[in-house]
């Protein structure tokens, strides 16, 4: 028999730690290779984690409800074959890991245990491990060391969680607040909120404060700017209304809007790769790929951000077929923290709720977003040979905002007149 240590597996870009939720399985469980045996939140997405071999479990390592950083052990399995050591941690190997950890974090997150701003009548022994993403959390809120050091904690040796943060910030008074805190607190009103006997009080669940803070995060990060064109969909319109049965009978697959729309940004994209970029303190990181994230809602309301990798690489029914695969994932919770790594650029239909127009959040670290508005029937000059007459065309805004540290009005500007030009272009003879 043989002893494997099962790892926290890398759940997407900039993720280096997930929080234990449920295990599936328990000791003395016998599973086999890829079966899902425990569930695991960070900070994108909730997903079930597969085994890394068939066997027997032997010792769960993480519990429920524990921070533990990607490429930790979180397992013992025992397979079959060739009897080998076992390599369960010891506490000098965990301290190693907590230390390496803690300076794999982010740029000042740690800061806050060590500020030259913290006076010494703030300064208390505390050894207590903290995560990057609890000492983050910390230093947006203003939260000292002392402070930080009262916060009860239910992980493991009462290490301090992320549930334990937001849970002490919604009780937190807003009097302990410091004025300088970088990022306004989420959770913590800065007006008292009045409420009466008939008032509902509704907690936000894990995904909503995620989202609350992710889009704070944005507004401080990046210079919004929107820019907006309306485009003729006309072509497209009337080209899907007379295939779409046609293209679900020789496909098996229904299509969408979206694809048109995915089709084009990926086109323009390559037309103007500055858009495909991200920001790394005053470098510009411009991407290879062109990853096209779409925004789809959840069954709970929420909107969650699957990934179409290498979009420009597909032709209009690989992205069809790649939509409707990563729509059904997401309206079933089925996707997992791959579907929504990687993305460089994000793709919003506004239009689905029957709005016209929005003014949509960039996702980080991407530079751009651009909302599809609803394709609406309008009175229109259409050139001719004859010359101009008035007609019924389909229209629709493209709204494009645009992170203008890195991306100026022209480049903007132009970008998403260039995707209403691949629209307006879309041949209306095109075959199946």
């Amino acid at each position: 028999m043989a002893i494997v240590e099962m790892l926290m597996p890398k759940m997407g870009e900039s993720i280096i730690e997930g929080t234990v939720l449920t295990w599936l399985k328990k000791e003395g469980d016998t599973i086999e290779q890829d079966e899902s045996v425990l569930e695991v939140a960070t900070d994108k997405v909730d997903t079930e984690v597969p085994s890394t071999h068939a066997g027997i479990i032997k010792q769960i390592l993480a519990k429920e409800g524990e921070v533990i950083a990607v490429g930790a052990p979180i397992a013992i399995i025992e397979t079959s074959g060739e009897d080998t050591k076992p390599t369960i941690p010891n506490l000098a190997d965990k301290e190693n890991s907590k230390a390496e950890l803690v300076a794999s974090a982010p740029e000042n997150t740690t800061a806050i245990l060590a500020s030259p701003e913290t006076s010494k009548s703030d300064e208390v022994e505390d050894d207590r491990f903290y995560s990057p993403l609890v000492l983050s959390i910390a230093k947006e809120e203003g939260i000292s060391k002392t402070e930080l050091s009262k916060i009860p904690g239910t992980g493991k040796d009462s290490r301090v969680t992320k549930q334990d943060m937001l849970s002490y910030l919604q009780t937190r008074t807003s009097g302990q607040k410091v004025a300088s805190s970088p990022i306004p607190s989420i959770s913590a009103p800065k007006v008292q909120v009045s409420i009466s006997g008939e008032d509902e009080i509704i907690e936000m669940d894990r995904m909503r404060k995620m989202i609350a803070h992710r889009m704070i995060e944005s507004k401080q990060t990046s210079a919004h700017v929107t820019s907006f064109v309306e485009a003729d969909m006309t072509n497209i319109v009337l080209w899907r209304e007379r295939n779409k049965h046609q293209f679900k009978e020789k496909f098996g697959e229904s299509i969408t809007y979206t694809p048109f729309f995915i089709e084009a940004v990926a086109k323009a994209i390559r037309d103007f790769p500055m858009i495909n970029i991200s920001v790394d303190g005053d470098r510009i990181i411009r991407k290879k790929d062109i990853n096209v994230g779409m925004a789809v809602a959840l069954p709970s309301g929420n909107l969650i951000v699957p990934i179409i990798r290498k979009a420009d690489q597909l032709n209009l029914v690989g992205i069809a077929k790649k939509v409707n695969e990563l729509a059904n994932l997401a309206r079933n919770n089925k996707l997992n923290a791959d579907h929504l790594a990687d993305g460089t650029y994000t793709v919003s239909n506004v239009g689905s709720f029957g709005n016209v127009m929005g003014t949509p959040i960039i996702p980080q670290p991407q530079v751009a977003i651009m909302a599809v508005g609803a394709i609406v029937k309008k009175p229109a000059v259409v050139e001719t040979p004859t010359g101009d007459v008035i007609a019924i065309r389909h229209k629709m805004f493209l709204s494009h905002s645009y992170d203008h540290r890195v991306v100026d009005g022209s480049l903007g500007g132009r970008f998403v007149k260039r995707v209403a030009d691949y629209l307006e272009a879309f041949d209306i003879h095109t075959s199946l």
